[in-house]
């Protein structure tokens, strides 16, 4: 090869600018699989921490109580699973779980379903916190006006909840745009892999490696600073006063 770099620097930018397409596609693939299993896993926890959090009264019809509770036992099942297995073996499981049945399933898919279950059992425990964090007074006082149970809980307690929950989805896509690199297991074609590719041709694995590190920080670097921003921004501002207080000072 002709201009065989010297050292690893010249090693590094050589796998970088010419691999830069797999790396692009690399991390085209990470993002999608990152958005797309922490949005829909963010519905399901959602789902899943407002029926952990749902109360059953004896005032409940028999079938309502009996679909209440069945549902209660098979989310519980679900989050202790997956909150207590690996996501790599999760990732293995589904997909050829899934394609053992006769159902043929798509590596990106595998990705997207794998990161959505996993941060939906992770989530459901913080909407279910949230939940918990808005005064119990507030639904009463909903209850008490005449709202239904589920007209308190969409309009008085999930939009202050969600507030709560918003760094913790945060982390969460933060976490699950580091975690895509197990998917590599089941063929997704996401930057480690495409990063073991690229290393593999000269046997340069560690060059190539502090590619993919760097694409990494650069990503997870951006992100954080965008939902701080984003976090600060639904904070509102932090020089109010209480009309009280601006009474008294201008009396």
């Amino acid at each position: 090869m002709e201009n065989t770099p010297t050292n690893m620097f010249e090693w590094i930018w050589l796998i970088a600018t010419q691999y830069s397409q797999l790396f692009i596609e690399g991390t085209i693939i990470t993002l999608i699989i990152s958005f797309a299993g922490t949005i829909t896993g963010f519905i399901v926890g959602f789902i899943v921490g407002i029926v952990e959090d749902s109360k059953i009264t004896p005032s409940d019809p028999l079938p309502q109580k009996i679909l209440t509770r069945c549902f209660k036992i098979i989310f519980k099942i679900y989050i202790e699973v997956f909150r207590d297995t690996p996501m790599i073996v999760q990732a293995m499981i589904v997909y050829f779980g899934i394609r053992q049945i006769g159902i043929q399933i798509d590596p990106i898919s595998a990705g997207i379903l794998v990161t959505m279950l996993n941060t939906g059992a992770y989530m459901a425990e913080t909407v279910r916190g949230g939940i918990k964090s808005i005064d119990i007074g507030q639904r009463e006082g909903a209850l008490a006006m005449g709202m239904s149970p589920i007209g308190a809980m969409i309009h008085i307690v999930l939009p202050q909840a969600f507030k709560n929950i918003i760094p913790e989805m945060a982390n969460m896509f933060l976490t699950n745009l580091k975690m895509t690199s197990v998917l590599n297991v089941i063929g997704v074609k996401e930057l480690f892999l495409q990063a073991k590719t690229a290393g593999g041709t000269y046997y340069k694995y560690f060059e190539s490696y502090l590619v993919i590190a760097a694409i990494y920080f650069v990503l997870c670097f951006l992100f954080n600073r965008i939902f701080l921003l984003i976090e600060k921004k639904m904070a509102g501002k932090k020089d109010y006063v209480l009309a009280v207080e601006y009474m008294e000072n201008n009396e």
